[in-house]
């Protein structure tokens, strides 16, 4: 059984109801992100994670009045797997210590913990502490990375393709990315490495699946030597559409999987990845050939100078007038 076998949808003359979908997606998250600003974990602020594990099921109010008293406030707590397992999250500057003394904060974790718990009752399974001038460089090399992920993804589109088609993968690219972001925003994930590592996976993906539609249009322009170049890029996504949407669909299924069962720590990049595979199967479609589309009609390069106009009409033979005999 073969689905889409003769897809002929005209996507790109329903590319404005796209970008109408996509802004409805952008603009609300990018606004909660400047209002609220990014919610960082303690990778990238500097602070102390401690994960517990009691004899005893935690009240978690009675936890955070705990560290309250011992000054540390605004910390995140979360029941981890159960209700005898906690995850504390404080960043330095919630912690009432020298915040450059990651060692200072950990031990105020766990007074605070004693006080609630009970000295002897809880067993620490994990502690991270991180100095906010690491948490400050994690940033910049986090940003660094994507930056130059955009830079290899140019190069290598205008190596195998034409700087045209590396053009387009990077607004298609760049949309994924400003989309999750949003969606960030909107959900209010903690940026975590994890999420820096799902962000820089739905560029991969993204990029995968515009490379492939980007390879039938390489095809179909030495094909179709008379067909105007907006008939072949519709042509070329429908040909290639049973590959986007069972790749797309397999991945959303794992996916789907991690974020329900795979735990508080890995549910942020699954749920990432949720977002950003659909996203980037729209991108690829509805963002990237519609930006070579206009990008061609601006600068059209030696493969579709021949596809920018609909092929004229062969010229009618004009009627031979009656001649008289006599």
């Amino acid at each position: 059984m073969r689905l889409f076998a003769h897809a002929n949808y005209d996507f790109l003359g329903r590319r404005r109801i796209a970008y109408l979908i996509t802004l409805a997606i952008m603009l609300p998250g990018l606004l909660v992100l400047l209002l609220r600003g990014v919610n960082y974990s303690v990778e990238f602020t500097g602070g102390t994670l401690i994960q517990v594990q009691s004899s005893k099921r935690v009240d978690v109010g009675s936890v955070r009045s705990a560290l309250s008293a011992r000054g540390i406030e605004g910390a995140e707590i979360q029941t981890f797997g159960s209700e005898r397992e906690l995850v504390i999250r404080a960043r330095l500057a919630e912690v009432g210590t020298d915040q450059n003394d990651t060692q200072a904060a950990g031990k105020a974790l766990q007074q605070a913990l004693d006080s609630s718990l009970g000295a002897g009752s809880y067993t620490i399974l994990r502690t991270e502490a991180v100095g906010p001038k690491v948490g400050g460089e994690l940033r910049h090399k986090a940003l660094m990375a994507i930056l130059l992920s955009f830079l290899a993804v140019l190069a290598y589109l205008a190596y195998r393709f034409e700087w045209r088609f590396g053009v387009a993968a990077i607004i298609a690219t760049a949309h994924d990315i400003i989309a999750s972001i949003a969606f960030i925003g909107i959900v209010r994930l903690e940026v975590s490495l994890f999420v820096v590592a799902g962000l820089m996976t739905i560029i991969g993906y993204s990029l995968n699946d515009t490379i492939v539609i980007f390879d039938r249009i390489r095809e179909n322009l030495h094909l179709q030597k008379r067909e105007h170049l907006e008939t072949i890029l519709n042509r070329s996504i429908n040909e290639t559409l049973p590959r986007t949407v069972f790749t797309g669909t397999t991945a959303l299924g794992s996916l789907l999987a991690l974020a329900i069962l795979g735990g508080d720590v890995v549910r942020p990049f699954a749920l990432l990845m949720l977002f950003g595979v659909i996203v980037g199967t729209f991108s690829s479609i509805f963002i990237a050939a519609p930006a070579l589309l206009e990008i061609e009609k601006r600068w059209p390069g030696p493969a579709t100078r021949g596809h920018m106009a609909p092929p004229k009409a062969a010229p009618s033979t004009p009627a031979r007038k009656p001649q008289t005999v006599g």
